[in-house]
């Protein structure tokens, strides 16, 4: 595999939605109805990235981000306002037919699979629509099943299977033609601990064996964390961060957590950090419950070392403990950052 190949190429891509804007009153639906008035909603906002063939990213963002948005233009449901958008070469809106064919979706709240049909008959369906060989199925299949273990419920209807079952069936769904490139969103939602980890382990084989792009849509940070070694994130239609995870705990990763317990729940009211450093918002934060107490600090601010030895002269503790900001930690500040950013550009 060609490591360098670029299998997906996103370039300056704008998507805008007209609104409908209605004035109060009877006397404004009058006005929205024979004279109305719209105002123009920048959803995506000039996105450019660039992702390698078999690279898993994480593409990530808060609700209302425009993530959504380049997913569809992504896999040519919607048309880009501006911009150009290709995947192996191929332009998702145009040869509709054919471009279906080397791509997979799988939307986590929604399936594609047919409720009443046993799981191998629909399969057999999805052979047809995708006209793929007898032998080439059946190598497949194979491949699939060892890597999602099928066996066990693949001759039940889908309505019958568990959430687990369900979404490793839909993995499937999508992979059953071989796409070059996979669109996972919100793949391990609602799933417990054990299936969340057999589902992350079998798009990284996935990926690793079949040589197959994913992109990883996803609010849970872990499936970033354990698949991604690169992220891109975007805020308000624009492009905030596109890098690797660990350049981002190396930039923003300064916050730590000092955790520790009292030996005298009454001595929190000793522990003064706002008044005695010179914290900037949103760089302090503190958690008092009874005698457990945790700090969340920038140590760019104030060091790890003069906060532990700040707290020891101010209490007694039986136990204390210092940890690094997890990535939950790292990319709420990134978004804090890239608003701040925003407004001030404004």
């Amino acid at each position: 595999m060609n490591n360098n190949e670029i299998m997906i190429k996103v370039c300056n891509l704008k998507k805008e939605f007209r609104k409908a804007v209605k004035e109060p009153g009877l006397k404004g639906s009058f006005k929205a109805l024979f004279k109305p008035k719209y105002d123009t909603v920048k959803a995506v906002d000039g996105i450019s990235f660039d992702v390698k063939k078999g690279e898993i990213i994480g593409f990530i963002g808060p609700n209302g981000a425009g993530k959504s948005t380049v997913i569809k233009m992504l896999t040519g449901i919607l048309t880009p306002t501006e911009g150009v958008c290709t995947i192996g070469g191929k332009i998702p809106t145009k040869n509709r037919k054919e471009y279906v064919k080397e791509i997979g979706v799988v939307f986590g709240q929604r399936t594609q699979l047919w409720w009443d049909l046993a799981l191998r008959e629909t399969y057999m369906v999805l052979k047809e629509i995708y006209e793929i060989p007898d032998k080439e199925y059946k190598e497949r299949m194979a491949f699939l099943n060892e890597v999602l273990e099928l066996d066990s419920f693949i001759t039940s209807p889908v309505r019958t299977l568990s959430l687990g079952q369900r979404m490793r069936a839909d993995i499937a769904a999508s992979l059953l033609h071989n796409p070059k490139v996979l669109f996972l969103d919100e793949p391990t939602i609602g799933l417990d601990v054990v299936v969340k980890d057999n589902i992350r382990k079998a798009i990284q084989k996935i990926s690793e064996e079949s040589g197959t792009t994913v992109i990883l849509t996803t609010h849970d940070l872990e499936d970033i964390e354990l698949l991604c070694r690169r992220i891109v994130m975007i805020d308000k239609g624009k492009k905030v961060f596109d890098g690797e995870l660990s350049e981002l705990r190396r930039k923003y990763g300064q916050m730590r957590e000092l955790a520790f317990e009292l030996k005298n729940a009454e001595d929190s009211s000793k522990l003064t950090y706002d008044k005695d450093f010179s914290f900037e918002e949103g760089d302090l934060s503190v958690e008092m419950n009874g005698s457990a107490v945790k700090v969340r600090f920038n140590s760019d601010t104030v060091s790890v070392e003069n906060m532990l030895s700040y707290t020891l002269s101010k209490v007694h503790v039986k136990d204390i403990n210092v940890k690094d900001a997890d990535i939950e930690e790292i990319i709420r500040r990134l978004y804090v950052e890239g608003g701040e950013a925003d407004e001030a550009s404004t």
